[in-house]
């Protein structure tokens, strides 16, 4: 598959480290472009239920191919969420072109483009955080669950449901969460001046305008790689929401042993000596 040239790419929610997270989906979507600026948008690594007897080698493969972007000069700017906010102390952090913020704020095309992950919004977050990370377990254990029910469906010839989807169209407070999360972030982007508002955190994509009293801004939400498998690409002074599908990528080259472009990233880049190197910024 060829490479395809995007000025922009961002990605957010992708829970490294837990049993829903679609890695080497992910993996082969990065290895599917080449972006000129990469922005992750909070909840990349999930710190919250790391856990050292669960890191698949295709998660280390992820964190091998963001750290093979930066090697390659493209600019890296992780923005911290909430399942990694212990990195938010380390905010204005850089390493050549990876770049470690709290927020972001780019100027594309004329146009002023603002991006947080967003739990900021999030009122369990603000007040009830233990309630916060009680139901991110749940929600993990949730996708596992799903995930052997679509094992099983698949095998019957049967399509792939998703329970989280269905609990959050059942329960109309989710969808009030939703609307009242996107109205929020899109009258601040407002009050403040900016065109576009890029979001994460409710594992939701979406484009779309959202006009008040005082104008209109673009409201954008990257999704995730729990569920959607999704991501926002900028080209051509336009935005639109990329959608992972399997017949797209129909060449594991993952099973193949081919980490990326067939070189060897671990005689490319040593992980260790990245970490070592980040120690070292921090301790200055």
């Amino acid at each position: 598959m060829d490479k395809r040239n995007v000025d922009v790419v961002v990605i957010s929610d992708v829970h490294l480290g837990t049993y829903g997270c679609h890695a080497k989906e992910l993996l082969k979507y990065l290895k599917s472009i080449k972006p000129k600026t990469l922005i992750l948008n909070g909840d990349i690594i999930d710190i919250w239920q790391f856990s050292k007897s669960y890191w698949p080698e295709s998660h280390m493969k992820v964190i091998r191919k963001l750290m093979k972007f930066v090697s390659e000069g493209v600019q890296v700017h992780y923005l911290t969420g909430n399942h990694d906010e212990m990195l938010r102390k380390f905010d204005g952090m850089e390493m050549g072109t990876f770049h470690l913020q709290n927020k972001l704020i780019l100027e594309l095309d004329g146009k002023k483009a603002w991006f947080f992950h967003g739990d900021v919004f999030d009122v369990t977050m603000q007040h009830s955080k233990w309630l916060a990370k009680l139901g991110a377990v749940g929600y993990d254990t949730l996708i596992l669950i799903n995930s052997f029910v679509n094992w099983v469906l698949t095998a019957f010839g049967r399509e792939k449901m998703s329970f989280s989807k269905k609990i959050k169209a059942k329960f109309k407070d989710a969808v009030k969460f939703i609307n009242s999360f996107e109205q929020t972030a899109a009258e601040l982007a407002i009050e403040k001046g900016y065109q576009y508002v890029v979001c994460g955190h409710i594992h939701q994509a979406e484009q779309r305008e959202i006009a008040t009293e005082d104008g209109k801004v673009t409201y954008l939400n990257s999704g995730d790689w729990v569920e959607s498998l999704t991501a926002l690409e900028y080209q051509n002074k336009n935005w639109t929401v990329f959608k992972y599908e399997y017949q797209h990528f129909t060449k594991d080259e993952l099973d193949e042993g081919i980490l990326s472009d067939a070189e060897d990233l671990k005689s490319k880049l040593d992980i260790n000596i990245l970490l070592q190197n980040i120690k070292y910024e921090i301790a200055q």
